[in-house]
Order: structure tokens, then sequence, then C-alpha cells
């Protein structure tokens, strides 16, 4: 194939000097960008709408992550220069695979998801404190402190990260296990009778794409494959972990939640976790779950803020997006015109959607969508290199290949195809993520053929994105 023995030797080796992160550093990136209030309302109302059944999505749903973990640790490990979803994808299938993927799995969720944290944490807010505020008056306010933030390079989160996913995985096992305590429990006796444990059948497992919510986002440790220390053990450990952790821990919560709210409520409440905290703790849950809301949305938030742009950054140094997204603050280095990007294009769903009774489950439902859809280009990377470049050295090999690949393109498709639980909001989730996926396809497609002057599917050869990652323009434009 397209393989040499420069390739084969140095698919793995990064500086030595900047190996700091271990294990437990990355186990923290993977749990604590998972789990959300967007995980905390999706999967209670998993639960509500097929009971103890829901463990087959969820399930499934694990399996499904399992096998991008996989993907995501061939890929980092054999291009561990490679920063981002781009440079694996410019590699295996292409310029226009690359941009849509990248554009798919990180800025249309972040239109999508990172609007659905700031509207469940202003609504949170205001069930708590009804009309202390004018409406969006929290949301707004909150992006535009971590915009602000971002654009002066300041993370105030980056020592809290691993103490932010610890409290988060607490907040859910506390609510879990506390309800399974609680004198309120009082089990349906159908809820574990063996006939009716699953209302839903087979059709129970249409439910896996609301399910997969709860485990997408842990390939964010990826990107720190160079600062990490034996990353062939933690880069895939940690995602696999991370990912078993949370599964359990899902359980544990949905679990409880069964056992003291009323099936149908889950089900239909537009804040079951709310329902869920005040059921159990009474007046204490509500400012448990304002402050589990508030740390949940500001670290999503400040974490996309600062690695998105950066993404964007990296791929105008490399042509494939607009040059002016190179533009760095002469003082603070920070990719300011791509922060203000993310930032505008995360406001807009906020503007245009908080009074529709149904935003969250629409807007979540379909960043997992375009989220899908860049997992199933990963799988498709990894089957491209391995027939491209077969002798090229994998410090991590995905076990049983092809399987999980196969496995995950095929129940990933099944779940885009079954997105939404309701055939009343399916037409609106396709619409929404299909509009703005459709608009990135003709603005790549211009770009590639007009700008780069490249084919769309025409992949790069491995050599230079090994070599030459790190020249291009490293610098970047200062404005």
């Amino acid at each position: 194939m397209n393989s040499n023995a420069s390739v084969q030797t140095g698919a793995l080796a990064p500086p030595a000097s900047r190996k700091k992160l271990g294990l437990t550093a990355l186990l923290a990136v993977a749990i604590g960008l998972v789990v959300s209030q967007g995980v905390m309302v999706l999967m209670l109302q998993g639960v509500g709408i097929a009971g103890l059944g829901f463990i087959v999505p969820l399930g499934l749903a694990y399996l499904l992550a399992l096998s991008y973990a996989c993907s995501f640790s061939e890929l980092a490990l054999m291009i561990p220069r490679a920063g981002s979803l781009s440079s694996y994808t410019e590699v295996a299938i292409g310029q226009f695979p690359a941009i849509l993927a990248t554009f798919s799995g990180y800025v249309v969720v972040a239109m999508f998801a990172l609007s659905a944290e700031l509207l469940l944490m202003e609504f949170i807010i205001d069930k708590v404190y009804p009309h202390a505020m004018p409406p969006l008056t929290v949301a707004l306010g909150v992006l535009a402190l971590f915009t602000v933030l971002n654009l002066f390079n300041i993370d105030i989160f980056a020592r809290l990260q691993t103490v932010l996913a610890v409290v988060m995985t607490v907040v859910l096992l506390v609510m879990g296990l506390s309800a399974m305590n609680s004198d309120i429990v009082a089990p349906n006796p159908a809820l574990f009778d063996s006939a009716h444990w699953n209302p839903l059948g087979l059709g129970v497992i249409a439910l896996t794409a609301m399910a997969v919510w709860g485990f997408v986002g842990a390939e964010f440790v990826c990107p720190l494959v160079e600062e990490t220390r034996r990353p062939e053990r933690n880069i895939p450990g940690s995602m696999m972990l991370g990912l078993t952790i949370i599964f359990v821990i899902i359980s544990l919560y949905g679990l409880g939640a069964l056992l003291t709210v009323p099936q149908a409520e889950l089900a239909s409440n537009g804040l079951p976790h709310y329902l869920f905290a005040t059921t159990v703790f009474g007046e204490a849950g509500k400012v448990f779950l304002v402050t589990a809301a508030i740390t949940a949305t500001c670290s999503t938030l400040n974490s996309s803020l600062a690695a998105i742009p950066r993404m964007l950054l990296g791929m105008a140094r490399n042509g494939q997006a607009f040059g002016v997204f190179k533009r760095q603050g002469k003082r603070t280095g920070a990719p300011w015109v791509a922060v203000l990007f993310i930032a505008a294009v995360t406001g807009l769903p906020l503007l245009l959607m908080h009074d529709h009774a149904d935003a969250i489950n629409q807007l979540l439902l379909s960043a997992a969508l375009a989220w899908l859809l860049a997992y199933i280009i990963t799988h498709i990377n990894v089957i491209a290199l391995r027939r491209r470049y077969p002798q090229v050295a994998r410090p991590f090999r995905t076990p049983f290949y092809p399987l999980p690949q196969l496995f995950g393109i095929a129940g990933m498709l099944f779940a885009i195809w079954n997105v939404s639980p309701s055939p009343d909001m399916t037409f609106s989730i396709f619409a929404y993520a299909g509009l703005v996926l459709l608009i990135v396809s003709i603005i790549a497609v211009l770009w590639i053929k007009g700008v780069m002057g490249k084919p769309l599917f025409k992949p790069e050869p491995l050599e230079s994105v090994l070599g030459t990652q790190h020249d291009k323009n490293p610098q970047g434009d200062s404005q």
C-alpha cells in the first residue's frame, strides 16, 4: 500500500517532556465531558418510557460507545500528532468527509447541545426561583461570561476538571442510591414482573439513540495524546473505563428514579431530574440540583468554548476552514474569531427556541444525530486506513477487527433512523440537523473545489500529516 518505513516507526513519538497526564486525569476528561444535564434528563425520560426495559437500549448504547472508543483509540495512537477528527479523516477518505465529520461532531453538536444545556440551567433556576429574572437572562449571561473568559484565554476550570467530574458523578450516584434507600420507596410490583418489565417489547431498541446521549464525548481525551504518559494504555483505558463507570451510574440513577417517581411522570415531565431530586430530598433537593445544574453547564460550556475554536483554528491552518479562524489575540493567543463564532451558533437556538416546550429534547436529539454521523465516519476511517496502510505501527489495535466497526456503523445508522422517541418530533429533529448539515456540506464542497482546489474524496498522504502537522503556520495570524 502507501506506507513506508518512516511512517511505520514514527507513528507514536510525542515529545517526552510534555507527557504529564495519567489515567486519572484522562478519566476525569472522559467522564466530565459526558455527564451533563442533558444526560440527566434524557436518561430519566427513557426509563419513564420503557421502565426497566430501558436497560436494553442503554446496554446497546454502551456497546456502541465501546466501539467508537476502539476506533478513536486506534486513530489517535496511529496519528498522535493529529488534534482532531478532521486530521484522521482527510488521510482516510478525503477532505469533504473530514470537514463534514468535524463540523457534524463538534460545531453542530455545540450549536444544539450547548443551547440545550443553557436552557436546562435557565429552566431549573426559574423553577426554584420563579420569575426572579427576565427570560434567558441567566442563559445568555453565562454564555457571555464564558465567551469573554475564553477570549482572554482564561480557563477557570482547568485545575478543577477532576473535581468537577467527580462532583457530577457523585451527584448521579447519590441520587440513585439515596432513592433506593429512601423511606418513600414504593416499588410497583409490575416493575419487576417478568411479563411487564419491558412493556415495549422489541420496540424498546428504538430508544437506543436516546440512550446513546449518555455515552457521547469520551473521545475528547484523544487530542491530549501528546501530553499523555503511556498513551497506548491510558488513551483507550480512560475511555473504556469511563464509559463503564457511566453505564453503572446511569443504571443506578434510572433505577432509583423508577422506585420513587411515577413512571408516567418521568416520561412526560420536561425536567424529570428536578422532579426526582425534590421527591427524594425535598426542599434541599432544589439547592442540590441548582448547584449541580450550574456546575455541569458551566463546565461543559467552558470546555467546548476552549476546545472547538482550536479545532477550527487547526482546520484553518490546514486550509480546511475560512482563514479568518486563524486570527489570534496578540497577547492572549486565543482564537478569538472562532470563539465568537461558536458563541454565536450556541446563542442562536437559544433565541429561536426558548419558548418551545419540546425545545430541550429536539436540541439534544438533533445533536445526537449529528454526533452519530461523526462516529460513523470515524469507524469508516479505521477500515479505510487498515486497507491503505496495513503495515503502519498501531500501538492500539481494535480487538476482533472489523467487527466493532461494522457493529458501530450498523448500530448508529439504526439509532439515527430511530432518533426520535415520538413521531411528532421526528420531522423537526431531522429538519434541524439536516438543514444545518446541508448548509455545511454545500459550503464544504464550494470551499474544497473553489479555494483548496482539491478532490472531495481523495485521501491525503499519511506521511504529510505526520510530518508537517505542526509546521503549517505554527504562529497563526495575529490580530
